[in-house]
């Protein structure tokens, strides 16, 4: 299992001309989201069809890579091709422009710009566990003000910077700077000893708490101990790299201690265009423990932190990468339950509880496989392979659940018994093994 989905791209065609949404005929609108695995997904619907998105500070343009069967009309399209994180070196797309974008009640783009992944493996609800159409950046923050609040899973979009005055004084105020159509800060990364201000990118679309790119930054020295590891997938192939903890991250007067960090390997990033003096990222799982607002206009980002503040960094002691393989029809017995009134207590008995008062439901389960294994992982040890599919984990029926639910449990700072059961080939087999931290920091 891995608690990291990172996405970023860099397209060989830039969109002329995009103004981005605007709000229509109010001073701000809400706009309710699922939180998954720190991820936020909103809907948003496109030239009339209501479809699920990933809001991603960390790419530029709009894309869309999944339908499920739903007909969405696309006009004034065009032959494009684009690169990022990953081993191979482009993906073939189409440009569409002109498109009626709206997400809630009144923010529009009626000329919004939309790139079609043509690639059919590329598919991010399988790692999700929800479907999900496309992913939408830069142009959703451009024009306005924009509030994320990660405790009542709201989007609040302000006409401007007048609109919520008494808000700022609350928070902590930043520089922000925007470039090639993203966000930037200024942080200071401690891997030892010794701070260093870093360049960094603001991004949503990253689960993990931060990326280092240790080409980029003089006399990068690993942290140990280390792993290799899957870091994620990006539009041009799997992220490989190591993972590590280091001893802090601050932003201001906020420092977080012995956070995870993700390092990609020279290979996973040699096609990505960097801007100037970047050496990484900040991603969602240390932005969710604040109120942000994102002011891209006056480039600014404004901090309040909220109560998840102080959580641990986890990680998953598993070792297992596992994604949801679809969803299947199970029968269900339901018990029909025939009563009657007393008349005189006016009381509701049951009394039939024949044969004959059963009748079966169909409804859809999730299905979860094993994906792969990190090396010398506990659940590698203990003989788990890829394409073994999920039956019971820790007593619970795995079909009952949710990816995320299964990520909360298989994350640890402690040591933890897990009992799994898993189906190979047709046999139930039983498994049992202890969560363990690969990466404890260590005082030197």
């Amino acid at each position: 299992m891995k608690i990291l989905f990172f996405i970023t791209f860099i397209l060989s065609v830039w969109t002329k001309g995009q103004d981005g949404f605007i709000l229509e005929n109010t001073d701000k609108t809400v706009i309710k989201f699922k939180l998954i695995n720190n991820l936020i997904f909103i809907p948003v619907n496109v030239n009339g069809v209501e479809l699920n998105f990933l809001l991603d500070s960390g790419i530029a343009e709009t894309l869309l890579f999944s339908l499920e069967n739903k007909n969405v009309d696309f006009k004034n399209i065009e032959k494009i091709t684009f690169k990022g994180l990953g081993e191979t070196v482009s993906i073939e797309a189409l440009k569409s422009i002109k498109n009626d974008v709206k997400i809630g009640k009144n923010f529009i783009d009626n000329s919004h710009t939309i790139f079609l992944v043509l690639d059919e493996s590329f598919n991010i609800s399988q790692d999700i566990g929800i479907p999900v159409n496309g992913i939408i950046g830069y142009y959703f923050f451009k024009n306005h003000p924009v509030e994320i609040n990660y405790i009542k899973k709201t989007l609040t979009v302000y006409k401007d910077r007048s609109k919520f005055p008494k808000k700022i004084k609350r928070y902590s105020d930043f520089p922000m700077s925007v470039e090639f159509n993203k966000p930037y800060l200024n942080a200071d990364v401690e891997m030892k000893h010794d701070k260093q201000s870093s360049k960094l990118l603001l991004d949503l679309g990253n689960t993990d708490s931060v990326w280092l790119f240790p080409a980029l930054i003089k006399d990068f020295i690993y942290n140990r101990p280390n792993i290799d590891d899957f870091l994620g997938r990006g539009f041009s192939g799997d992220i490989f790299g190591k993972r590590s903890r280091i001893n802090s991250l601050s932003i201001g007067d906020f420092k977080f201690r012995k956070p995870i960090a993700s390092m990609p390997d020279e290979y996973s990033i040699q096609h990505l265009k960097l801007v100037k003096d970047r050496k990484g990222s900040i991603g969602s799982e240390i932005l969710r423990r604040f109120t942000i607002i994102f002011d891209y206009q006056d480039q600014r980002i404004y901090l309040k932190s909220n109560r998840y503040l102080n959580d641990p960094f986890l990680i998953d002691g598993s070792g297992l990468e596992i994604k949801q393989d679809g969803l299947l029809w199970e029968k269900e017995q339901v018990q029909v339950q025939t009563s009657k009134t007393s008349r005189a207590t006016n009381e509701i008995n049951v009394i039939d509880n024949s044969p004959d008062s059963f009748q079966y439901k169909f409804t859809l389960k999730p299905k979860f496989i094993v994906s792969g294994t990190r090396k010398d992982s506990p659940a590698q040890k203990a003989g788990i392979i890829k394409n073994d599919e999920l039956i019971i984990i820790d007593k619970k029926s795995a079909k009952e659940m949710t990816l995320n639910n299964i990520h909360r449990i298989l994350k640890t700072d402690v040591s933890r018994k897990i009992h799994l059961e898993i189906r190979r080939n047709g046999i139930p087999m039983k498994f049992e093994f202890t969560l363990e931290d690969p990466i404890p920091y260590i005082e030197e």
